[in-house]
């Protein structure tokens, strides 16, 4: 093929795709990021209020294989939901970040007793050597 056949050929394969002839076409669209609550809402929208999937993804503006994937996902890890701690109780994220706080304040005071325990021997080995 010659040059000039390559360069229609290749203005006719970017009509074909949407794309001006003039202007090169940029990938400026933004991903839409969906929180966990607005999944959960189109999900519920079709499982718990039988509105067919194709309208979920019509209004929401979604193809239909995210909103599969989302389901699988939601299948898949849906018995998180229902997991307890060993109390019998689920832990909520306030108690968990206690306990996390609690953690870390043990180790913080361990840690400054064995400063602490360093500091009194050097201390202790500067005045034997009769440094002040």
């Amino acid at each position: 093929m010659l040059q000039s056949e390559l360069d229609i050929s290749g203005m006719f394969v970017n009509l074909l795709r949407g794309k001006d002839l003039g202007k090169e076409m940029s990938m400026n669209k933004q991903r839409r990021k969906f929180s966990a609550r607005q999944k959960v809402k189109m999900l519920r929208q079709h499982l718990g209020e039988k509105v067919p999937i194709s309208e979920v993804c019509d209004r929401n503006g979604i193809s239909p294989t995210q909103f599969y994937q989302w389901q699988k996902v939601f299948f898949e890890h849906g018995t998180a939901a229902f997991e307890r701690a060993g109390n019998g109780r689920k832990d909520s994220p306030d108690k968990k970040l206690e306990k996390k706080v609690s953690h870390l304040q043990t180790k913080l005071a361990h840690k400054d007793e064995v400063i602490a325990e360093i500091m009194a021997s050097h201390v202790a080995l500067k005045k034997s050597l009769g440094e002040d």
